[in-house]
Order: C-alpha cells, then sequence, then structure tokens
C-alpha cells in the first residue's frame, strides 16, 4: 500500500480496533493478559469509555497524552482511547527515575498523564502538581489526581471517532537516548497504517490466527506495534503482561498462551540461550522470533538455532522511519545480515558526499518510505541533518551485497580510532559472543596516556572460569590484530536503555 492509496480521511483507533467490528471480528481475541481474554468488542467498548474520560479532562484534538502505564489491558485502551479523539500518544517506561518523568512531562507539554500505582509517586514528584494524574488502580487521590477505572465505568460506551486525516500528527516515538535526551519522532497517522501492510504483512505475514509476544515493553514503538497494533489489522491477538521481562517470564508466559510469533532482542535472545532450562522448553507454538533494536550477532544466532530451533527474521528499524524497514524474510534469513529492503523502502549506502556506493563497501546507510518522521519535536538543526524529504539519513554503517543483503558495521558515532586506524566496537562485539563463555558484552574507547584504547566490558557465562587473555586471543585469531582488545573487564550486567540497547554513553562513563 502506498501513501497515495490510503483514505484522506484516516483515524488509527478506527482502522486497527473498529473496523474489526464492523467487520464481524468483534468477538475474536484481540488481547491475552494474565487469565483473561478480551475481544474486540470488549477493547472498543473500554476504547470509547476512557475516550470519554479523556475529553472530560480537556485532552483535545492535537493534544499530547502522555503515558507512563504496564502493560496491560488499560495501557492498549488508553493508547487507542487518545487516538480515536484525535490527541497525540507520547509513552514512557515505568521504571523511569522522577528526574526523567519531569524532562518528558516539560518536553510533551502534556496537561494530563495517564499513570499506574508502578509510576504514581515519581510522576507525582516529576509533576509537582502542575498536571492532571488519571490513575489506573488503587491508589489515595490528592488535588488534580483522579480514578481512571472509576469515570471510565461510568463514562458513556459511545464515542465517534475524531475526523482525523493521513497527515495529521498522531504518535510520537522517541529515539533510544543512547547518545543524549531522547527526542520525539513527530508521525502522522499514515505512518502505522503504511508500515503494517508494508512489514507485518509484506514481510511476516502476520494474519487472523497469529498470537503476539513482545519481550520489550509496550512503551517501545517495536513491541507496541507489533503486539496490540499489527495483529489487529488483521484480527489477530497481542499479549501483555506487566511484570518484568526475563527469560523465566518469557517461558512461563510462552507456556500458557502459547504465541505464534515472539518479538525478541538480541539482549534476551542471549538471556534465554544461557537459561539452565533452556533444553526443557516448548517453543513449538512459534513459528518465528523477530529481533531488533540493536544487531544480531551471527554466533548469538547460530546458538539460538542450535538451542530452539525457531526461525529467526532479523530486521532493523528506527523510531525516525517508523518502524522495520530492512529485514530478513521468513524462509530466506541470513546470519549475520539485517536482510533485504522491506517493500515500499529503497535503502542505500552512501560515502560523505552523499553518493551511493558500490556493493561491499561501508558507508552510512539512507532510507527511503513513506512512513519517514516528519522532524525532531524542537530539534530544527538535527532535524535538517536527519531528514530529507521522505528519506532518513541514518547514521548507521552498513554494506550492501550484490543480492541486496545489508550487514550493519555499527554507528558512525561510535567509530574509534586507534593507532590511525578506525574500529567498529561493534565488529569486536559480535566476535566476543562467539566465545562460549561470554554471554554478553559491550565495546567502548578510553584514553591512556593521550591515546584511545578499546576497553571490552564482559558478562561471563554463570560458572565460567575464563580471562581476560584467553577472550583478548580468542579476538586476536579472528580479527586484525588492531581490533583486539586492550583490556577485558568483567562485570555481572551491562547498562542499557529503556528499550533495552546497549547503553554505551553510561560505559564510557564508567572509570
Amino acid at each position: 500500500m502506498r501513501y497515495e492509496d490510503l483514505p484522506e480521511r484516516l483515524n488509527v483507533a478506527d482502522y486497527f480496533v473498529d473496523r474489526n467490528l464492523a467487520e464481524g471480528r468483534g468477538e475474536r481475541t484481540a488481547l491475552l493478559t494474565g487469565d483473561a481474554a478480551v475481544t474486540y468488542a470488549e477493547l472498543a467498548n473500554q476504547v470509547n469509555r476512557i475516550g470519554n474520560v479523556l475529553l472530560d479532562l480537556g485532552v483535545r484534538r492535537g493534544d499530547r497524552l502522555l503515558i507512563a502505564l504496564s502493560d496491560g489491558v488499560e495501557f492498549v485502551a488508553t493508547w487507542y482511547a487518545a487516538q480515536k479523539i484525535g490527541a497525540v500518544t507520547a509513552e514512557v517506561y515505568t521504571f523511569l527515575p522522577a528526574k526523567d518523568y519531569r524532562y518528558f512531562l516539560d518536553y510533551t507539554g502534556a496537561n494530563v498523564v495517564v499513570v499506574d500505582p508502578v509510576t504514581l509517586e515519581r510522576m507525582r514528584e516529576a509533576s509537582g502538581g502542575r498536571h492532571r494524574l488519571l490513575v489506573a488502580g488503587d491508589f489515595e487521590p490528592r488535588t488534580h489526581e483522579y480514578d481512571l477505572n472509576a469515570l471510565a465505568a461510568r463514562a458513556p460506551d459511545t464515542l465517534a471517532a475524531a475526523p482525523t486525516t493521513k497527515d495529521d500528527v498522531a504518535i510520537w516515538k522517541f529515539t533510544t537516548g543512547s547518545t543524549g535526551e531522547p527526542k520525539a519522532c513527530v508521525h502522522t497517522a499514515a505512518s502505522p497504517v503504511l508500515s503494517h501492510h508494508a512489514y507485518a504483512r509484506g514481510v511476516l505475514d502476520i494474519g487472523p490466527d497469529d498470537v503476539v509476544l513482545p519481550v520489550p515493553k509496550l512503551f517501545f514503538g517495536y513491541a507496541r506495534d507489533l503486539a496490540a497494533l499489527y495483529p489487529f489489522g488483521v484480527g489477530g491477538a497481542g499479549v501483555a503482561f506487566a511484570e518484568r521481562t526475563t527469560a523465566d517470564r518469557i517461558f512461563e508466559v510462552i507456556a500458557r498462551h502459547r504465541p505464534t510469533i515472539l518479538v525478541n532482542v538480541p539482549t534476551m535472545m542471549s538471556a534465554m540461550v544461557a537459561h539452565p532450562d533452556a533444553s526443557t522448553q516448548d517453543l513449538s507454538c512459534l513459528r518465528l522470533t523477530t529481533s531488533a533494536g540493536e544487531a544480531l550477532p551471527a554466533e548469538l544466532h547460530r546458538k539460538w538455532d542450535t538451542a530452539f530451533g525457531v526461525e529467526v527474521v532479523d530486521g532493523i528499524g528506527s523510531s525516525e522511519a517508523y518502524h522495520i524497514y530492512i529485514s530478513n524474510r521468513p524462509g530466506a534469513a541470513r546470519r549475520g545480515s539485517c536482510g533485504q529492503a522491506v517493500p515500499g523502502y529503497a535503502a542505500r549506502v552512501v560515502d560523505e558526499d552523499g553518493k551511493e556506493l558500490p556493493d561491499g563497501e561501508v558507508g552510512t546507510l539512507e532510507v527511503t518510505g513513506g512512513t519517514t518522521a516528519k522532524e525532531y519535536h524542537q530539534d530544527p538543526e538535527k532535524s535538517a541533518a536527519t531528514f530529507r524529504g521522505d528519506t532518513v539519513h541514518t547514521g548507521d554503517l552498513f554494506a550492501r551485497d550484490a543480492d541486496g543483503f545489508f550487514t550493519y558495521h555499527g554507528r558512525a558515532d561510535d567509530l574509534l580510532k586507534v593507532g590511525g586506524i578506525w574500529v567498529a566496537p561493534s565488529e569486536i562485539e559480535h566476535c566476543l559472543i562467539g566465545h562460549p563463555d561470554v554471554l554478553e558484552c559491550g565495546v567502548v574507547g578510553h584514553e591512556a596516556d593521550g591515546l584511545v584504547r578499546t576497553r571490552a566490558y564482559v558478562v561471563p557465562r554463570e560458572g565460567a572460569e575464563v580471562v581476560g587473555d584467553t577472550l583478548r586471543d580468542y579476538v586476536g585469531t579472528r580479527l586484525s590484530g588492531h581490533k583486539r582488545p586492550h583490556e577485558v573487564v568483567f562485570v555481572t550486567e551491562l547498562p542499557r536503555t529503556s528499550n533495552g540497547k546497549l547503553d554505551r554513553r553510561a560505559l564510557r562513563e564508567r572509570p
């Protein structure tokens, strides 16, 4: 589907929720959470009630609504309620400190924030009584605080969708904040619909019988879209659970709900492979697992295949282009590659002057497609450097082969000049992850005597007795000598952003 094929009037909630009722799918399951199965009719009812609550609190078309909710029915219904009244959704992680919530409150300019008991106290501290807090769950109300469930129970269950258009701003997707403060990529209502057809239907072939379980939480657009948006486009179902994600929890939810698609990230794939009970887990219900968020090392892909035999469809996307724009295809995946351009997107590798490079050469990836964000909110300088019409200048280093498969070579701003030669930390990381005693690793540069040196932070496998020199020699026999890490530091865990990506800034700041 092309942008030109979309109707002028387009409301995201109408397209992904109400259309299921209009087409006779009201009694199909939309969402599985805990022991409950919520139908499309029940979800639509809740969307309407919450939408009326938001209107009563003064939320209007074009207003930003900040959502800080744990995963569950309230999250999904509130997100769609905001879409239905024409508001703009902006979601944040539920385990951020108050200072980070204060940043998001100021940045979004939201007057109403939807929270739950998990986020309430920190949001109170961040708000200082300046915002209306709509609370889902048990709490003792204060001034400017409202009980979402009580108000929704009394609200009308009918609500007309706002007459939004495909060009109206509908969704803010935040960057990860791994190199600076998170910025909002501003998307119109067209983006989720185009992405649904291009990636969910065109690559994954999501259908009405699919049940999608996300590893990341729903505030992360990669997970939210795949679990609570794309399946809804065809009458499928998503799974939501409020607890923190662990390998144990994922195995438990798979056993309970028997999903067909697992939305995964390399960090959790590594944890699942290393789990002591991995060999006893029954993942036969899964027809595939997606991987995104950060590069999937070929060695980790191999370990996953050996442990579980569930096909991995690795891809790369970004908030700037809404979702996945390069992906492997089911049945035709190549380990170590992010795949080929998703239908509806064009991708090319360019040099510093914007000239397309020949196959095999490493340069910066540019992606062109109909889901490109309008801008970074309040950042015209960065917007001008990144968005060029419907093209995104990603800042990611890639090479393309003769078959159109793209291989990731790290971020341009992560490159280290060691001994006068450029080194990509990701290449060292992908090598180290191949060692049987390495669970996770992150490589950064540090200065010693005025020179840049590479330092590898390694999370060893439980019970492993590996030493730093062994890992340095392991890299030295597989990569060029200058890529051998100067130092190996063993740690129990790596710092990660709320999206699960390696937080290189935090790693560089370690002494």
